[in-house]
């Protein structure tokens, strides 16, 4: 159970990785503040991230992708706040950030 948080931590680390390669508003110093990155935003949408889907079900019950990527969005624009090397332009570039993450982690979970 723990080696699978292992996994799937270091796979979220590394779709931050490839997300900010492919986006030039998206920046992250090292391979460290990415793994950070996934805890606080893992942690954010457990607790802020269930409140907005909550607070949103209306919306989530008729969109349900899309507003579960404005809710990743939301929280990889907070910590790109709060985190010293990693950066986020603006909502837009978080909103590719997550689509991108959201996309190469399903890609990664086909694959392991």
């Amino acid at each position: 159970m723990i080696l699978h948080w292992l996994l799937v931590w270091l796979l979220s680390a590394a779709s931050l990785v490839v997300a900010a390669y492919l986006l030039p508003s998206v920046a992250i110093d090292t391979f460290g503040t990415a793994m950070i990155a996934a805890v606080l935003i893992g942690l954010l949408n457990v607790t802020l991230g269930f409140l907005i889907r909550v607070a949103a079900f209306p919306i989530t019950w008729l969109l349900p992708g899309l507003m579960y990527l404005i809710c990743d969005a939301i929280m990889i624009y907070i910590v790109s706040r709060f985190l010293r090397g990693f950066a986020v332009k603006n909502f837009t570039a978080a909103f590719l950030c997550a689509l991108i993450v959201a996309v190469v982690n399903m890609l990664f979970y086909a694959i392991f």
